[in-house]
């Protein structure tokens, strides 16, 4: 602790007893945000596990499952299949506020062009593995932005937490 030159007056006692006071109050706010942003890491590192599982085994299931289309169908019929979505996507991005960490939130919404219509492309040359893998796709996507979601807040909470230590 550093020495200081202090005339040694009641009201000088005074205000450093007051500024003492204050230094005291700060740290332990401090303290007590850096305990419930530890708290808050805790469950969104939990979150973050359990969604990463989910999200690499639906991927896996996603992945051979196109693999195995590709396999039974032409390239070129594959590609034509695949070139106009059905779908429209929207994506919002907004922040919410979590003990002063400004985390992102997403939001995706998507919907047929045509009504009721997924597929691009006609049953004929393809094969019922491309149905189902496209299938998959559209019930991972909300959760891998979620995932992503998670992952980017835990980053986050990480940083303001070395922030206040």
């Amino acid at each position: 602790m550093a020495l200081t030159r202090v005339n040694p007056t009641r009201m000088e006692l005074t205000k450093l007893k007051k500024r003492l006071q204050i230094a005291r109050r700060g740290h332990k706010l401090l303290k007590d945000k850096r305990d419930e942003l530890m708290k808050q890491f805790m469950a969104v590192v939990k979150e973050n596990m359990e969604l990463r599982l989910k999200v690499e085994e639906k991927l896996q299931g996603l992945h051979s499952g196109f693999y195995l289309a590709a396999a039974s169908t032409s390239p070129k019929i594959l590609e034509e299949s695949l070139i106009y979505p059905k779908m429209k996507s929207r994506l919002e991005v907004g922040t919410k506020n979590m003990m002063s960490v400004n985390v992102p939130t997403f939001s995706f919404d998507s919907k047929s062009i045509e009504n009721g219509d997924i597929y691009s492309y006609g049953f004929t040359f393809t094969d019922s593995r491309l149905d189902e893998a496209l299938g998959n796709l559209g019930d991972i996507l909300p959760d891998l932005l979620k995932l992503a979601e998670v992952e980017k807040t835990a980053q986050m909470l990480a940083a303001e937490i070395e922030r206040t230590r």
